[in-house]
């Protein structure tokens, strides 16, 4: 169920990061300044279900934090792309891995 009204939960989000963390063999934990999931070597994963392309702010926020490997439903801005490739940041649109 998904709504957007006021003190209903949208969990449309939270759905795709489970199934997107079960994907890749790691454990959801989520919550403010935490990782939304945590691989079985220790790897911080982000994993974004936006309509939009991630922008690169996005991506410094999660290297900042020790996120090695992002997982966007809608992919990455060029500039994004650019910065995960320069400081090796794992990036997946879905599936296929883009850098």
């Amino acid at each position: 169920m998904v709504s957007n009204r006021k003190g209903m939960p949208q969990k449309r989000g939270t759905a795709y990061e489970k199934a997107k963390a079960k994907a890749h063999r790691a454990r959801r934990i989520g919550g403010p300044n935490n990782p939304d999931a945590i691989s079985k070597g220790g790897g911080k994963i982000e994993i974004k279900d936006w309509v939009k392309p991630v922008p690169k702010p996005e991506i410094i926020k999660a290297n900042r934090k020790g996120v090695k490997k992002f997982i966007s439903k809608n992919g990455f801005t060029e500039p994004a792309l650019e910065y995960g490739k320069n400081h090796r940041m794992k990036l997946y649109k879905g599936k296929k891995k883009l850098t």
